[in-house]
């Protein structure tokens, strides 16, 4: 059996627009596919082993990843450790997104009640997991606007060059129309190679 992993961004959750859409579309389309989309707090500790155990549980069948934001990070750690197909949307590529602005300070949660503060070791947790270069190239299908308000676009284009790419223009970084390539993202992750 097969299965998708869908890694949602920061601060967000199973309950995110792109999320929902994702888990729509596959039980309409490949309802043979099991929908994995947990919740994943910020703490890089937490979220590492969280994947991890996903990972393990459901590698012996064909397991797809797809990550938004800082699901893309999470995406490419996993897919470089295991080998993985991945779709990433908008991902987060650059670690100093974590500057002064979210370190002890109190986070909130898009979706639920849940808050947050983040330290200096929760950044250096995320250094952990880092992947600065992709060796799997092939493995890989990044979709980004370049009206993404929070993350430079160009940053995952370079990171991501030898990779397939769909950059669109204009957009945001909540990636607007992203239910219009789901067909074309899993088809990528369907294709063996």
């Amino acid at each position: 059996m097969s299965a998708l992993l869908y890694i949602h961004g920061f601060l967000s959750s199973p309950k995110s627009h792109k999320a929902i859409q994702m888990g729509e579309w596959l039980s309409q389309y490949r309802p043979q596919t099991q929908y994995l989309c947990p919740f994943l707090t910020p703490y890089p500790d937490q979220t590492r082993n969280t994947l991890e155990k996903l990972v393990e549980q459901h590698i012996i069948g064909s397991l797809y990843l797809m990550g938004s934001s800082l699901g893309g990070f999470w995406a490419t750690w996993l897919a470089e450790k295991y080998g993985l197909r991945t779709v990433l949307i908008n991902p987060a590529v650059d670690l100093s997104l974590f500057n002064q602005k979210y370190i002890n300070t109190g986070l909130k949660n898009y979706h639920t009640d849940d808050t947050y503060k983040l330290t200096e070791d929760h950044i250096a947790g995320f250094k952990l997991s880092d992947t600065p270069a992709i060796r799997l190239p092939e493995k890989y299908m990044l979709l980004v606007q370049t009206g993404d308000e929070v993350l430079d676009y160009r940053q995952a284009v370079q990171k991501y060059r030898g990779c397939k790419q769909i950059i669109e223009e204009g957009g945001n970084h909540a990636f607007d129309c992203f239910d219009t390539y789901i067909t074309e993202a899993i088809n990528f992750l369907e294709t063996k190679r």
